[in-house]
């Protein structure tokens, strides 16, 4: 998303209700897992975006290590931006421009370095959705939590636009044209389920949740 005014316009819209729920979803998976990050550890963002998560992981948990990375640095400057207006509440909080397929080959310094790696509606963007789970594989620490929440494709145009109607109705005209393309582009609970497979993760549980998301989350 390297156009400035798409990332614009992601940077004000307002996501706090879906990133409260998310934060908390994961919450209540790491609570009942007795794996809340210890400090010190590392916690990995990937297509952080303009940083909301990653300022809320790092909010949550002061005395952890927040790295958001992002393959798009129009994205990167506005969470740049975000950072140092909280310079004091996000010290441990760092970003890194890298796309997927680069992050295997060029940072050999986070291989199994991250206690929990996260995403948030990233996988539906990936031509090569196998790419999430490898790069995965690669960051997570033995024992590490993992835990992606992307969209879920509905069954039919009518229930996509039904969907977009109902969750933006008052958003910009640029998120209400990509969000119908997003739930386009997603992926059913069965076909992560392959995915998964695939990529030896299969142990990873999927869920569907509310009536837009699918949640990936287990331990490596």
């Amino acid at each position: 998303m390297d156009d400035p005014l798409q990332a614009k316009a992601y940077a004000e819209a307002d996501f706090s209700c879906g990133d409260e729920a998310l934060i908390k979803r994961l919450q209540e998976y790491l609570i009942s897992l007795c794996k809340i990050p210890s400090p010190g550890s590392m916690i990995v963002d990937l297509g952080c975006g303009p940083g909301n998560i990653c300022e809320r992981l790092q909010c949550l948990w002061p005395d952890v290590m927040v790295l958001g990375i992002d393959g798009a640095q129009a994205m990167l400057d506005h969470a740049l931006q975000r950072q140092k207006a909280m310079a004091a509440e996000l010290k441990g909080l760092t970003y890194r421009c890298s796309n997927l397929s680069s992050l295997v080959n060029q940072c050999v310094d986070l291989k199994c370095s991250a206690a929990l790696v996260i995403s948030n509606s990233l996988l539906h963007h990936l031509h090569d959705p196998n790419l999430l789970w490898q790069v995965t594989k690669y960051l997570a620490a033995p024992g590490a939590f993992v835990f992606h929440r992307d969209l879920r494709r509905p069954l039919s145009t009518k229930q996509a636009i039904a969907l977009q109607q109902k969750h933006m109705q008052e958003a910009p005209s640029i998120l209400i044209r990509d969000y119908l393309a997003s739930l386009h582009a997603a992926f059913t609970l069965e076909e992560v389920q392959s995915q998964l497979g695939h990529a030896g993760l299969d142990h990873l549980h999927v869920i569907e949740v509310e009536d837009r998301y699918l949640d990936v989350f287990g331990t490596i």
